[in-house]
Order: C-alpha cells, then sequence, then structure tokens
C-alpha cells in the first residue's frame, strides 16, 4: 500500500518504484499536468520512441516523466535533443499513457493529412510523372522535418500495436499503408499520393539503400531505440507499376517469446520436444510455410537447451534476433557464403549443435545429413505442409532413404493462430456454420460453447491479442525409421505414423477447447494440411 492508500499492482513497476527511490527518483502515482512549453520541446515522434513526456522547467532543467526512469541512455538523449539538463520523474503506465495521449496525440494518418494542406493541384501532375522526379529532389523531400517525422510515426505506430510488418504499397491514385497484426493485414489511413516519393525515399536512406535506383529490388535494414529497447527492421523495395512497394519487417526482440509454452506448446508435445533436443545426435526439423513462426520455435529450442559447457553455432539467412552466448553467422552469396558453404565451415569449428536455418538445396542437405552422421545435432527447417510430407522433400533432393532413416530423430510442424483476448474472453453457443465444419468428436470438446473475444481497449476491438501455434510433432521410432529406408509413398507413410502424432488440427481445436484460440482460427490456418480429416 502506498502513502496516499494507492495499491501497487504491477510487480515490475514496483519493482522500478523501489529502486528509484533509493535513488531519490520521484514517483507519480495520481494524474500530473503538463506545461506546454515544457511538452513543445520534444517532437512527438521523439516523446513517443524516448518513452518520455516533458512536465516541466524548473531552474534550467527540464523535469521528465518517464516509464522507466531508470533509462538513462533516454533521459541522456533527452538532454542532447533540448540542450538542457534534466530531472528525471517516475509514472505508472496507466497514467504516463495518458499524458502522452493528451500532449502527443499525433497519430501518422493525422500528420499525413496536415502535411497534405492545400497541394491537390500540383500532386494531381505529381502522381502521373513519379518517374521523372530527380533523385536530388527525392534526397531534398525525404529530408524536411515533418516528412522525417511522418515515417518515424509510421514506424512507432507500428511498433506500439504489436505490428509484425508494416506494408507501404502504391497504386494508380492511392498510396496504401498497412500494418500485420497478429497474422491480419489492417489498413491505416492513407498518406497523400503526392508524399509517395519523399516518403518512399525517407525509408530508403534511413535503411542505408540507393535512393537514386527505382526499378531494381532492393534490401534494407533500420535500427532504432522505442522506449529504451532497440528494435531492428528489416526493409525490402520492389518496383511496381505505380512505383515502389516498401515491407518492412519488425524484429523487437522484447516482443519475442523464447519460451515453448508461451507459444502454445501443449505440455504432451514440450515433453517430446525435450526429448528430442536433448539427444546427443541426428537431426531435427521443423517444417511449415514462411510466416508459420518456424525461426521463432528453433530460437527457444536453442534457449531451451543452451548451455555454456556446449558449443552452438548457427547459419542463417538473415540472422533475425541476437541470442546470447550463440554463435550466429549471417548468409552472404554475394560473398559466397550460402547455407552449404557456411555449413561446412561451421564443422571445423568444433560445434556440438548447429541451427541451419533454411535446408534448400541438395548440396546443404547432404552436408546436413553427413554431419548429424558423424556425431552432430543438426536443427533445421523445410518448406513442407506437413511433418511427414518433409521424408519426400528431402528424397526429391536427392538425399538417400537409408541416410535420411538413419539420421533423423523428430519432424515437427507448425501453424500459427489468433489468441483470443484473456481479457475481454466470453463463451458464446456455437454457430451453425463453424459447427457443421468439425467432426462428431470434435464437437464432443465444446458442449455447444465456444470461446471468442468480445473486444476491448487491450485487442483494438478485434477479440484477438497475440499468436499461439498449432503443432504436430513426430518421434521416430523404429517402426517409422523402416518405412522411411524403404521409401514408401507419403499416404503410405501418413497410415504407418497415424497412431504416433497429433495433427496440427487437432492440436488446435484442443487449444480452442481450452480457450486459447476460436475453431475458426484452427481451421483456417490449418485447412491446406487437415481437409481430409472433416
Amino acid at each position: 500500500m502506498s502513502e496516499n492508500g494507492v495499491t501497487t499492482t504491477n510487480p515490475e513497476s514496483a519493482g522500478i518504484r523501489a529502486r528509484c527511490e533509493l535513488l531519490e527518483i520521484f514517483w507519480h502515482e495520481n494524474a500530473v499536468e503538463a506545461q506546454p512549453a515544457a511538452v513543445d520541446t520534444l517532437r512527438a515522434d521523439e516523446a513517443v520512441r524516448l518513452g518520455v513526456v516533458p512536465l516541466r522547467i524548473e531552474d534550467g532543467r527540464l523535469v521528465l516523466a518517464m516509464l522507466d526512469p531508470l533509462d538513462t541512455e533516454s533521459a541522456d538523449e533527452v538532454a542532447t535533443l533540448t540542450g538542457m539538463a534534466v530531472r528525471r520523474e517516475g509514472m505508472e503506465r496507466p497514467i504516463f499513457m495518458d499524458l502522452m495521449r493528451t500532449h502527443y496525440g499525433t497519430t501518422a494518418s493525422k500528420m499525413a493529412d496536415a502535411l497534405a494542406g492545400d497541394a491537390e493541384a500540383e500532386s494531381e501532375e505529381l502522381e502521373h510523372n513519379l518517374d521523372a522526379i530527380e533523385a536530388d529532389d527525392i534526397h531534398r523531400m525525404a529530408e524536411e522535418p515533418t516528412l522525417i517525422n511522418l515515417v518515424n510515426l509510421i514506424l512507432l505506430e507500428a511498433i506500439q500495436k504489436r505490428a509484425s510488418d508494416v506494408h507501404v504499397e502504391p497504386f494508380e491514385n492511392t498510396l496504401t499503408v498497412r500494418y500485420r497484426i497478429d497474422g491480419v493485414l489492417h489498413v491505416q489511413d492513407p498518406p497523400p499520393k503526392h508524399l509517395q516519393p519523399a516518403l518512399i525515399g525517407r525509408i530508403k536512406i534511413m535503411s542505408g539503400m540507393n535512393i537514386a535506383e527505382r526499378y531494381v529490388p532492393q534490401d534494407g535494414k533500420i535500427s532504432l531505440r522505442f522506449e529504451g529497447r532497440k528494435v531492428d527492421i528489416r526493409v525490402s523495395t520492389v518496383p511496381t507499376l505505380y512505383g515502389e512497394s516498401v515491407v518492412m519487417r519488425i524484429l523487437d526482440k522484447s516482443s519475442l517469446a523464447l519460451d515453448l509454452e508461451t507459444l502454445g506448446m501443449r505440455p504432451e508435445v514440450r515433453d517430446t520436444m525435450d526429448t528430442l533436443l536433448s539427444k546427443p545426435h541426428g537431426m531435427f526439423l521443423v517444417t511449415g510455410p514462411t510466416g508459420s513462426g518456424k525461426t521463432t520455435t528453433l530460437y527457444a529450442s536453442l534457449a531451451r537447451i543452451y548451455d555454456p559447457q556446449k558449443k552452438i553455432i548457427t547459419v542463417e539467412d538473415p540472422v533475425e534476433y541476437e541470442l546470447e552466448g550463440i554463435n550466429q553467422i549471417p548468409v552472404n552469396p554475394k560473398r559466397g557464403l550460402d547455407f552449404a558453404a557456411g555449413l561446412r565451415h561451421i564443422l571445423r569449428q568444433d560445434p556440438d549443435i548447429v541451427l541451419v536455418g533454411e535446408i534448400r538445396d541438395a548440396e546443404t542437405a547432404d552436408i546436413a545429413i553427413r554431419s548429424a552422421l558423424t556425431g552432430h545435432l543438426i536443427l533445421s527447417t523445410l518448406h513442407t505442409n506437413d511433418a511427414p510430407s518433409s521424408v519426400g522433400r528431402l528424397v526429391d533432393m536427392g538425399v538417400e532413404p537409408y541416410l535420411i532413416a538413419s539420421v533423423l530423430e523428430g519432424l515437427l510442424a507448425q501453424r500459427l493462430g489468433r489468441r483470443i483476448c484473456q481479457i475481454c474472453r466470453q463463451q458464446v453457443p456455437i454457430d451453425e456454420d463453424i459447427s457443421h465444419r468439425i467432426t462428431d468428436q470434435e464437437r464432443l470438446l465444446f458442449d455447444g460453447k465456444v470461446w471468442e473475444g468480445a473486444g476491448c481497449e487491450k485487442c483494438n476491438q478485434s477479440g484477438y491479442s497475440g499468436r499461439i501455434g498449432y503443432y504436430e510433432i513426430l518421434k521416430i521410432n523404429a517402426t517409422s525409421r523402416r518405412a522411411i529406408a524403404d521409401n514408401i509413398p507419403v499416404a503410405e507413410f501418413k497410415k504407418v505414423i497415424a497412431e504416433d502424432m497429433q495433427t496440427m488440427r487437432q492440436d488446435g481445436i484442443l487449444r480452442a477447447a481450452e480457450g486459447l484460440t476460436t475453431i475458426a482460427e484452427v481451421l483456417r490456418a490449418t485447412q491446406d494440411v487437415d481437409e481430409e480429416s472433416i
């Protein structure tokens, strides 16, 4: 209980507050006002990025309200930006966010509207003559402070909303911006079309691309700090009919769940994973389409088995997140470092465990197989629809079935679905359209009622918050090993292992029965592999 009777319920805030008291940093537990003159010392994007709100100016010092007043880096940056000494004061998150909205309520769409101004007449000609704009002009426009603020706000809004990707797409008369949140694209209010060259140019400058090259795909990277943490953004551009389309993949390590339970893995699946990951040698493959969370699962697996007494090396394209204590090698084909070359050299580094980002070709598959034969634990990914199909994919690459049977220890296939918001979830009668798409046995798990999210402020009225995995895992035993060595067709192989494996659909339905996801999400995510079970 605090001095004024307010109970601090957030353990994290309580810990920060305790440390603040030791350092004699003031802690706010009630709403406070901010002076306009103090607020004006920082731009909206700077305040949001650094997680601060200037409250007042006292004796030439700027007093800052901060979510984490122990974040000295942000405080130092404010001092540099404003040219004033600062004093830090802590504040509970709800109070701080209300203060931020009140004084820095600028959104990217509002700023874009303000930038539009009276430019309709000149933009009409510009929209149809984007190719005629010189690179120097784009560079000049992209360096305008208001344009810089707009791009910063687009990125910061996306991070705040937990978006995994930002899409900036040019069409004939519009420039669209979409955020991918929990796997689904959400359209944002579009910036004016005449801002297209400057906005895309600004993104290219930030990511280190060639701003003059507009007809060749480019890749780049942006690093920024948000609320005291580092966020990396991988940027890709491709030329389209009406200009360059940009996709920015947000790699926020703080949002990365390096725990198999947090990813949504049931205890039975985790136990099998533990058994497979404890093997001293062999091969374990994670399969699924792009964006199904394979890399995250492998990162969580490495975090689970990390041991300073073991040497762990990865070769990835690209390295998405930096893992402490693990040697990570980025693929660089332009310099002759592909997966096969990287794996070949890794074996000279005396590793115990090797993660290969993806087995894409026969050479990589062959080296990985032979590495597993010589006493290494190899973890990797494949692009297949389900776990059993991985064996056929390796055979198609030219790997001998008897070699696969010798080294393969386990297969995991997965999909991602949206997680029901646990704040606003409620039980409702099962919809008839959903009921007829599940089996009688599956229907018994729900007793006529299913969970769904009603929509609240926490989940932006969507009813979903975060994502959850649906998994099927196969531990290779003597029976399945013989079937692999005999190179039987995939359809026959599925019959052989039917009793040893629960499908992704079945796993997802169990999660829906627990109120963690919805039947509709399970069916959407797994329909490409389990339609025959309906």
